[in-house]
């Protein structure tokens, strides 16, 4: 596909594109890959270092058997050592699914009408919330549609009615974004809400793809989506996630667009995102999309392994679009985000258990509705503790702050000790005996690991003060 170089609206002159694709496809094509090299480049990483564009083209390019071996267990040492043995659990809960974008890709399209159009009422949120509370939720994404409807102010509703839902010891402590973008006004406004992170995805980085897969609707205007984190952060939302639906274009390319949306978050407001997250392209109501560009398993566990090294301090989220086999497989190789129990389709949290499936209730088709507990029965025979943390975003450590412990490894002291505790909380008040006996044989494995003996002892301390009846404690 070649690219013409083309003039982009911008509404703020500050907020201009920062891709070049001339520049990713040169790094690509002119960049050698030397076992020496290669090595050395994975040294780095594992010293903490972010990785610049010449360095993940030349991991991109290294193709031998033993390389890519070295550059998984690279990222499968990185993980250990930074996010130790940790999962984060979240849950998507999809608001409305009305739209006036036409991606291709796409199940909320306006150009398809098989699609069931819905937007919850106050009183729908609360009941799916309810729901999610039940199973043993802490931490949710709305999903909204990209519609007139779904305003700044209506966004901010629907966060703050999440974060008032209280059901028995149930609650909602952390509420993420994903959403259309916005003005500086409109995130601020968002911002009052008091939300985690507002993620957007670019979906593919190559100008000349995107207006391909991008039809009509302000979706179709690469530079508006491509600055909208940077508005985000004009308006003092330091916490944002950064994506590419991975199949539209070269996993290759798309891999260094990431690495320079970083760098430039990184260079601009000295905060890289929060997270990456790289879908992969898969079932939508009415999908026709014609694409050569589908990524296979193979690939797609390299190019994990290369995000985890190229970015050490982000988190990385892999969604229940693959199959539980595939999961469990590629959490090692630098994952510390899933979600569990999820379900996509509106409303669909709420309703009797065994409800048919409708993807034209659905954005795409998920390969993982395994519910919550068997998931975490899952991570813990694989000895991973389950997370529900919510700490940093609710201390204050966020932004800068955030990367003052991350990017050097330091969060790692917090993270341990916070993943134990609501893990505890979930063996206290939602497990089953059998994931509580597991839950709590990982918990002292895991505290009998921690060098730090005051902290082995504060631990231990709070967790008889849950066994007591505290709940949400937290370093």
């Amino acid at each position: 596909m070649k690219f013409t170089p083309q003039k982009y609206s911008i509404v703020d002159e500050r907020m201009k594109p920062f891709i070049d694709p001339l520049e990713i496809c040169d790094y690509l094509k002119k960049t050698q890959s030397s076992k020496e090299r290669v090595r050395d480049i994975i040294a780095k990483s594992l010293s903490k270092q972010r990785l610049n564009l010449e360095e993940v083209a030349c991991l991109i390019n290294a193709n031998t058997p033993e390389l890519i071996e070295e550059i998984k267990e690279g990222a499968k040492t990185l993980k250990r050592s930074i996010y130790g043995n940790r999962i984060v659990l979240f849950a998507p809960l999809y608001i409305g699914n009305k739209c006036t974008n036409d991606c291709q890709y796409c199940g909320f399209r306006i150009s398809n009408k098989n699609a069931i159009r819905r937007t919850l009422s106050d009183e729908e949120i609360i009941k799916e919330i309810e729901s999610l509370e039940d199973e043993g939720q802490k931490r949710l994404i709305l999903v909204y549609g990209e519609h007139a409807e779904y305003s700044p102010e209506f966004i901010a509703h629907t966060v703050r009615i999440a974060y008032s839902v209280k059901k028995g010891k149930g609650e909602i402590r952390r509420v993420n974004i994903n959403a259309a973008p916005l003005e500086i006004e409109g995130f601020r406004e968002v911002k009052s809400s008091g939300i985690g992170t507002y993620q957007i995805f670019q979906e593919t980085y190559h100008p000349e793809a995107y207006k391909i897969y991008h039809l009509k609707g302000r979706k179709a205007d690469y530079g508006y989506r491509l600055t909208a984190l940077d508005r985000a952060q004009e308006a003092g939302i330091d916490d944002v996630g950064i994506g590419a639906l991975f199949g539209l274009y070269d996993w290759r390319f798309e891999v260094m667009g990431l690495v320079r949306h970083t760098n430039h978050l990184e260079a601009c407001y000295n905060v890289g995102p929060h997270t990456i997250s790289f879908p992969r392209v898969k079932d939508a109501s009415g999908l026709n999309l014609k694409t050569n560009y589908f990524v296979s398993d193979e690939d797609f566990t390299k190019l994990i392994a290369i995000l985890r090294l190229a970015v050490p301090y982000t988190g990385m989220i892999l969604t229940a679009r693959e199959p539980a086999s595939l999961r469990n497989e590629i959490i090692q190789y630098g994952i510390s985000q899933i979600d569990g129990g999820t379900s996509i389709e509106i409303g669909s949290y709420a309703e009797k258990s065994g409800t048919e499936k409708n993807l034209n209730r659905g954005q795409f088709r998920i390969n993982d509705d395994r519910p919550l507990n068997e998931i975490i029965d899952e991570l813990l025979e694989q000895g991973m503790i389950p997370s529900f943390c919510t700490a940093c975003y609710r201390i204050g450590r966020t932004g800068e702050h955030f990367m003052e412990f991350s990017v050097p490894g330091f969060i790692k002291r917090y993270c341990t000790p916070n993943a134990i505790l609501t893990l505890a909380e979930y063996l206290i008040d939602y497990a089953p005996e059998q994931t509580a006996n597991n839950g709590w044989r990982v918990i002292n494995k895991t505290i009998e690991e921690i060098e730090d003996e005051k902290m082995k002892i504060s631990i231990k301390n709070k967790i008889e003060l849950l066994k007591s009846g505290k709940r949400d404690l937290y370093y």
